[in-house]
């Protein structure tokens, strides 16, 4: 294989009005990429807190941030829950770009009491619904960026995952599709492979969003500490390119990924203000190795 790859050009991050989304196309546009950033937010304040408070951020919002830090933001309305308007949106990327280089599945459902202690069936049951803004969301998405990468042999197929798809995290519809799209990932690389179409799940830490930040007032017996810590998006925005930019990504391809790590070991990377993440994975669970076995 050769030492030298392509760089990555264009990228679809899913879900990117605000919080771990906006910040990986961010860290995507300062690599210079043209980065198709999609949600559901029009209008600012249309998404609330943990608390009704309203949040930050539009569609529009993040893809003029993405121009502004050196790459070209091009919006798009889309949800993610419509099947047709995702396929629209992988429609208009091949027409007006004729390739596609990463596709991150970030958008998730977040139900206003994921992270309230109680257990699951206190709960009301529409915060089941990121099995499906989450999980089959990423499928479908990844089902289209497939058909795309496998005929130009080359691309990237990202998935945001956590340390929930190993230690109990807000309940078991988070975990269950924090698993789901590892397994997702593994899975999508097997069939890539002769393509030479990587897909990867990476862990993320902490993340410093607005979410977070509501989330850390709110209960900050639980967030405090960890905030102190906390990583940017656009450091797995980097990892991205990172892994869409190595010759030898195929060494990583369905593996689940945590990202501290990855960035430290493999590309030496480091998060803002010469900051090296940790990696939680003695408190909080380490990424099952991919079997090698096969069954079809």
């Amino acid at each position: 294989m050769s030492d030298t790859k392509k760089a990555p050009r264009v990228a679809i991050v899913t879900g990117a009005s605000r919080g771990a989304g906006k910040g990986i196309a961010l860290g995507l546009a300062e690599k210079g990429m043209t980065v198709y950033v999609t949600g559901r937010t029009k209008k600012v304040g249309a998404a609330k807190g943990w608390d009704g408070t309203p949040l930050p951020g539009t569609v529009e919002e993040t893809a003029q941030a993405v121009t502004d830090a050196g790459g070209k933001g091009i919006a798009v309305i889309c949800d993610s829950a419509d099947d047709a308007q995702v396929k629209k949106l992988f429609e208009q990327v091949m027409d007006e770009q004729g390739q596609l280089d990463i596709l991150m599945n970030n958008a998730a459902y977040i139900h206003h009491q994921l992270i309230e202690q109680k257990p699951f069936w206190e709960k009301e049951l529409d915060a089941q619904y990121i099995m499906d803004v989450g999980l089959r969301s990423s499928y479908v998405a990844s089902w289209h960026a497939a058909n795309i990468m496998a005929k130009q042999k080359s691309g990237l197929i990202g998935f945001g995952s956590s340390f929930g798809a190993s230690c109990y995290m807000h309940g078991p519809a988070y975990g269950a599709q924090k698993a789901g799209v590892d397994k997702m990932a593994h899975d999508m690389a097997v069939d890539l492979e002769p393509f030479n179409v990587q897909a990867v799940s990476i862990w993320m830490g902490p993340l410093l969003t607005e979410r977070a930040m509501i989330a850390a007032e709110v209960h900050p017996e639980q967030y405090t500490e960890f905030m102190a810590l906390a990583e940017t998006p656009q450091f797995t925005g980097h990892i991205l390119h990172a892994i869409a930019s190595d010759p030898k990504a195929s060494e990583i391809s369905g593996h689940t990924l945590i990202g501290a790590e990855v960035a430290e070991k493999r590309y030496k990377l480091k998060d803002r203000g010469d900051k090296q993440p940790p990696s939680y994975r003695e408190m909080l669970g380490s990424p099952n190795e991919p079997n090698p076995a096969r069954v079809y």
